[in-house]
């Protein structure tokens, strides 16, 4: 295959993206030749664009140039800027299709009492408030040590632990979004068994979860009840044996891949993410969602300026409004600190080639395939429809990656172009880079290099059926290379709403 120094994504683009490095007087797409040198991953422009027009990329406005920009000239946050308009959607692209050999594979999963269908047979060591989160990580390292090794069964002992649960309302939003976070978790179908612990004074109760389900594999205790902190330790670890003794024996057997629920990351974004990591993941989720499995797009904040691309693929009108109110939402909740979601594209971000929130989320909705989007969830709430879905949740990953797993996920993907390093125990992370400069300098963190697109050796629906591969591989137990390393007991982050009292 060719190797394209430059991508025009869209005849309706005026600008082109760079794959590599290119010098001034390299010919660009429509023959006008490159001004300067002009980094990978960012934008030259393939003819002049006068001030006030709309820069057009994935055929979509991303914001308006500030001053000429001659045919040649790299096109960046030097000449280009945030504008509120968005072009027409014309036509929609049909999805990858799933065959029927896509419709009748499976992998091998736990098939929890309840029906449920499992990826991982961890056991959950949560607290209830930061003041347990000590002695969560403590009873997890005991139990690691001393029970693990006897159970080949089960996957780990996991502490979910965070910075919330006192100091703040019983009521209002703060704490509603908490309890739906932590009880998503409590039962995640990937814990066979939960071990909830409190101190006891705290505002958020166990009582306000009861025994988190059925049979022994679901506990709790206040330290303040078992007497300090050594104690509560000895106490768990006699509690989490006869856990131990209930889940251990799991074994895996084949289930549909119906069953598999993907949640879509992407961090670290750069100029790449949106041609390469993000559309074969796309063509994964097209696949999935046509075997009839779910995958979760989320970080609202993130798909500002693309929005009406997925409200134009909502299955109805309830659904399509629904979004529309995350976004108003969005809009008032910014500018309630003084902010703009345009200030979201991070310093690496622009570093990558990316200049505006519209542009970062033209690409970032690439993750999502071209599927119909079935319904609209809030953060944290339990997903139970198909297909696509959107979940609200902040851009920031640990933040949105703890809503999608206590929604139900039970595999993350995750693409990035600038390295983020990530992990989200209970689930396995998959992460997938945009290019791959980033794959060769940091390949014992990342699972597939999707810079073998820009590069031409190979084609986005050729990878992302790649992808749907490994996503049915990790569900079935290979691990990804953050579980080999031990990323996942530090990123339970809830979504933090409400005052600190």
């Amino acid at each position: 295959m060719s190797k394209p120094a430059c991508i025009l994504l869209s005849q309706d683009d005026n600008v082109a993206v760079t794959t590599v490095a290119i010098e001034a007087g390299h010919v660009l797409p429509g023959g006008a030749p490159a001004a300067a040198k002009i980094d990978p991953g960012h934008k030259v422009a393939v003819r002049a664009i006068r001030q006030g027009e709309p820069v057009v990329k994935y055929a979509q406005a991303i914001g308006r140039a500030t001053t000429d920009i001659a045919a040649g000239d790299h096109v960046h946050s030097h000449n280009l800027a945030f504008d509120e308009d968005r072009l027409s959607v014309s036509g929609l692209a049909q999805p990858e299709t799933a065959t029927a050999a896509d419709k009748g594979r499976t992998f091998m999963g736990y098939r929890r009492a309840d029906g449920r269908a499992a990826t991982r047979n961890y056991i959950g060591i949560i607290a209830s408030v930061n003041c347990s989160t000590t002695v969560c990580r403590a009873i997890a390292e005991a139990a690691n040590r001393t029970i693990l090794p006897h159970y080949e069964g089960i996957d780990g002992f996991v502490p979910i632990v965070h910075d919330q649960g006192c100091g703040m309302s019983s009521t209002g939003d703060g704490m509603r979004t908490l309890h739906r976070t932590i009880a998503g978790y409590t039962r995640h179908v990937n814990f066979g068994g939960v071990l909830m612990v409190g101190l006891g004074c705290e505002v958020n109760q166990l009582t306000l979860y009861g025994q988190s389900g059925a049979g022994a594999s679901k506990r709790h205790f206040n330290i303040q009840d078992a007497g300090g902190s050594r104690r509560a330790v000895e106490n768990a670890l006699s509690i989490l044996k006869e856990i131990a003794a209930e889940v251990g024996t799991m074994r895996r057997e084949p289930i549909s891949v119906s069953e598999i629920i993907v949640g879509l990351q992407c961090g670290g974004s750069d100029g790449l993410s949106g041609i390469t990591a993000n559309p074969a993941l796309g063509v994964a989720v097209d696949i999935l969602a046509g075997a009839g499995g779910t995958a979760i797009l989320s970080e609202t904040s993130e798909i500002y300026g693309a929005e009406h691309l997925l409200r134009s693929r909502a299955v109805n009108e309830e659904v399509a409004v629904k979004l529309d109110g995350l976004i108003s939402w969005w809009e008032a909740y910014v500018a309630q600190h003084g902010a703009s979601l345009d200030n979201n594209p991070s310093p690496g971000n622009k570093k990558g080639g990316l200049t505006t929130i519209l542009e970062k989320s033209l690409g970032a909705v690439a993750k999502g395939g071209r599927s119909p989007l079935t319904a609209v969830y809030n953060y944290a709430e339990r997903v139970t429809e198909h297909g696509l879905v959107f979940m609200d949740t902040p851009g920031y990953d640990p933040v949105s990656a703890t809503g999608q797993v206590a929604g139900g996920a039970n595999v993350i993907a995750f693409t990035t172009g600038r390295g983020s390093c990530f992990g989200s125990r209970p689930v396995p992370s998959i992460k997938l880079t945009s290019n791959t400069a980033l794959y060769k300098s940091m390949e014992e963190d990342m699972d597939i290099d999707c810079g073998v697109i820009a590069t031409g050796d190979a084609s986005v629906s050729g990878l992302g059926r790649d992808i749907f591969d490994l996503i049915i591989e990790t569900a079935s137990g290979q691990k990804t290379k953050s579980e080999v390393f031990g990323y996942g007991d530090n990123e339970f982050v809830p979504w933090h709403l409400g005052a600190t009292l």
